[in-house]
């Protein structure tokens, strides 16, 4: 996918894609876009890298999310104090680094810019991204983060392969220019990984519980099923 739209920005050809934009389809595409010989493709999303055992990356992504995201969207439902405690960083050193929006660690991630005048500018307010990934999915939400590419005839001069004509600027390109491919896209998977668990923090506590339970369950059933033929042994 990377190699496509570095091949279609050098030909400058990157105006002339269209893309059928909307949510990671049942097959786990991001949808479909037309080439530049106009040849409808269909466009995997790649795997994000979820992992909210690896405390670093949660630790990055809340310092990219910080960093790059939260000028502009908020994170309504998750509080600057439950990111100290869930990812093990200490109070004061998110007090430092990232309560850029307040100055009280107990407070919601809110956007600094008023919503109205990002209507203004945008021709939208972004979006709260509390739930983006469980909205869209972490691969769609991965993958668009990765498609942005240069497009002269956009106002902010770039667009977007999974969301065509999108209003968000690639708030990421000088850190994609300073980067390495695989340097990037580990950052934006740890920003992924992130925001993954702002949409639902106990998820890999729900997975681990949920694997015994259904262990649990199948072993029960043997002397459940055992149960059952000795009540019904006698019965014709």
């Amino acid at each position: 996918m990377n190699t496509l739209i570095k091949y279609l920005t050098g030909l400058g050809l990157g105006a002339a894609l269209t893309l059928t934009a909307g949510t990671a389809m049942a097959d786990g595409g991001c949808g479909t876009f037309t080439n530049a010989d106009g040849v409808e493709e269909h466009l995997a999303c790649s795997t994000a890298p979820i992992d909210f055992t690896n405390k670093g990356s949660l630790q990055n992504g809340a310092k990219m999310f910080m960093n790059y995201c939260a000028g502009c969207h908020s994170a309504k439902y998750v509080r600057h104090s439950q990111i100290a405690k869930d990812l093990e960083i200490p109070p004061e050193l998110v007090e430092k680094y990232l309560m850029v929006t307040t100055d009280q660690i107990g407070d919601h991630i809110n956007a600094e810019i008023d919503p109205d005048v990002q209507a203004a500018w945008f021709g939208a307010a972004p979006p709260d991204l509390s739930l983006e990934t469980r909205l869209r999915g972490d691969d769609w939400v991965y993958t668009y983060l990765l498609s942005f590419y240069e497009d002269p005839n956009r106002p902010w001069g770039a667009n977007n392969l999974v969301l065509h004509n999108v209003a968000m600027p690639h708030v990421l390109h000088n850190l994609q220019e300073d980067l390495s491919k695989e340097e990037f896209e580990s950052e934006v998977g740890d920003l992924v990984n992130y925001m993954a668990w702002m949409a639902e923090p106990v998820r890999h506590d729900r997975q681990v519980i949920g694997f015994f339970v259904i262990i649990f369950l199948l072993v029960l059933l043997i002397p459940v099923y055992l149960l059952n033929k000795e009540f019904w042994k006698d019965v014709k």
